[in-house]
């Protein structure tokens, strides 16, 4: 199992409300058959998901309006 300290996520994203959205997004695209943007050995999309939103692969926009 990978850890992945939430602390380094926090700092990325800002919200734990906004990494969850984040995270269950890419995840949903990685699987649907998005490729993937790190190198894991991990089969769990959610893992993949919070890797690349931790090393920066990842990322959102706000819509306005």
């Amino acid at each position: 199992m990978i850890y992945i300290p939430q602390e380094e996520l926090l700092n990325r994203v800002g919200s734990i409300y906004k990494l969850v959205i984040l995270a269950s997004e890419r995840a949903l695209a990685l699987n649907n058959g998005s490729p993937r943007l790190v190198d894991t050995k991990s089969t769990k999309v959610s893992t993949v998901a919070l890797l690349e939103i931790k090393e920066g692969k990842v990322g959102y926009k706000i819509k306005e309006g």
